[in-house]
């Protein structure tokens, strides 16, 4: 008799919880949607791989059922997921008023719990300056002949190779670039190889979080830990024998450390470099491989921005010169064609911010605390917006402002937090474009398909073989 109540007491305490959990409690009208199974929510739909161009199946399946503004729960978190251009606009704008950066758990955990995406207030755009002495404007206009040099080099090698998997390869150019730039790394004087880890890193950044040996994510938090200690150790060898003169990021980091009164700690600067690190070679790879991959397949494009190229190197009076910074902010159609590729490849797949306070929006109610998902896909996919939205179509672009995020462009996020790297990434795209139009020709062979899971990668790499325009070289 006591089993059977207090087993019907168990059973009616569990459907009490199974009710509560997929029925939140609110001060008005949620947004609608599933939150999935207690606990687990929605987590396995979200990370399946998909091989789509076009807006994730998980989020676009929701938006047909739900509509624009739906909710969910992953990794145990209640989330409202927003494809509302309205919506995302209104997010960025109450930065750190009614919203502020935020990540899961498990990102806390990869990225570090100091990292910069999830500070705010005065530490973020104390960080965001330091960025900005690096990879500001003034910094990048001294930069371009090093950028140009890296470009030149490699594709000179590249093209006595029989085929090179472009993602893989132009990473490797831009790890090399940017650690020589940050820490003057150089890992033929390095007993271990710093990209390495990061690879590893990398392979398990957006997986389903399960922290058990032999797992992506596992394999993630172990390369993190590897390049960290690294990291650590190189800041510790420069502490011991500090420069006359500073020459790279690290000397500006010390510098800091030791000023008086400074609030930078070591964990935030190591964290901070980890992250600049992985952002400048992760993603501008990616970039550059998928505006090579599309412009492989347009004709017309590749032609009018070959033709763009060519006349900067004929209006010279040395054509072996380095790019200028007039030469560089010319380059209208190149622009046009790295707006379009980062439309379409959607790097960033989600973009991540936390409710500080409860908010009334096109009759939903979002509950203080919850997380808020903004998904750049659905925006950058709308036909409402986009004619032929999965077409690559530079000329789109033409007479609009390429330098800024808008309701409708958000491939380098959006209001306060706009990524600090973006002009770093459109310097190596543009100088990287301009010395393989002007110089090469280059044949698909194998590979270029894409997965996402949620975030872009290519399980077969992008193999190309490039030829040298004037010689004809080539790896037999």
């Amino acid at each position: 008799m006591w089993g059977l109540l207090l087993g019907a007491l168990v059973i009616i305490s569990i459907t009490h919880w199974v009710y509560r959990w997929r029925n939140p409690k609110c001060n008005g009208k949620l947004p609608p949607g599933s939150m999935g199974l207690p606990l687990l929510g929605e987590t396995l739909q979200f990370f399946a791989p998909n091989t789509s161009s076009d807006i994730p199946p998980f989020v676009k399946e929701r938006m047909k059922r739900y509509g624009p503004i739906f909710r969910t729960s992953l990794v145990g978190r209640p989330v409202v997921v927003s494809t509302d251009p309205d919506l995302n606009y209104f997010i960025f704008q109450q930065e750190g008023k009614l919203f502020q950066s935020w990540y899961p758990d498990t990102f806390m955990e990869i990225f570090g719990r100091q990292n910069v995406g999830s500070l705010h207030g005065f530490m973020y755009k104390y960080l965001k300056n330091m960025v900005l002495n690096v990879f500001g404007p003034e910094s990048l206009k001294k930069m371009l002949p090093e950028v140009q040099e890296a470009a030149c080099e490699r594709l000179q090698l590249w093209s006595h190779q029989g085929t090179v998997d472009l993602k893989e390869a132009t990473a490797s150019m831009i790890f090399d670039l940017t650690t020589k730039k940050l820490i003057s790394y150089d890992e033929k004087d390095s007993s271990e190889n710093l990209r390495e880890n990061f690879v590893a890193f990398m392979q398990g950044l957006i997986s389903f979080p399960l922290e058990i040996p032999g797992t992506a994510y596992h394999k993630c938090l172990q390369g993190r830990k590897r390049a960290m200690k690294l990291l650590g150790n190189l800041l510790h060898e420069r502490k011991a024998n500090p420069r006359k003169h500073q020459s790279d990021f690290f000397d500006y980091v010390l510098k800091e450390l030791q000023r008086e009164g400074s609030i930078l700690t070591e964990a935030i600067a190591l964290d901070l470099m980890f992250v600049l690190l992985f952002a400048s070679f992760e993603t501008t790879s990616l970039a550059i491989t998928m505006a090579v991959k599309f412009l492989s397949t347009n004709p017309l494009a590749l032609k009018q921005l070959t033709e763009e190229h060519e006349a900067i190197l004929k209006n010279r009076e040395n054509a072996d010169s380095s790019i200028t910074w007039k030469e560089y902010k010319s380059m209208t159609f190149t622009f046009q064609v790295i707006n379009e590729t980062v439309r379409l490849a959607n790097i960033v797949p989600v973009i991540f911010r936390k409710v500080l306070k409860e908010i009334q929006f096109k009759g939903y109610t979002i509950p203080a605390n919850w997380a808020v998902i903004v998904c750049p896909p659905a925006v950058h996919l709308n036909q409402a917006k986009y004619e032929d939205p999965l077409a690559f179509n530079p000329w789109r672009w033409k007479g609009q402002e390429t330098n800024t995020a808008s309701k409708n462009f958000m491939a380098f996020g959006g209001g306060m937090r706009f990524c600090v790297g973006t002009d770093f990434t459109k310097v190596q795209m543009a100088v990287f474009l301009h010395c393989l139009v002007t110089k090469y020709r280059w044949q698909a062979i194998k590979g270029g398909n894409t997965v996402r899971t949620p975030g872009l990668q290519f399980p077969n790499g992008y193999h190309i073989q490039i030829t040298n325009k004037e010689t004809g070289t080539k790896s037999t």
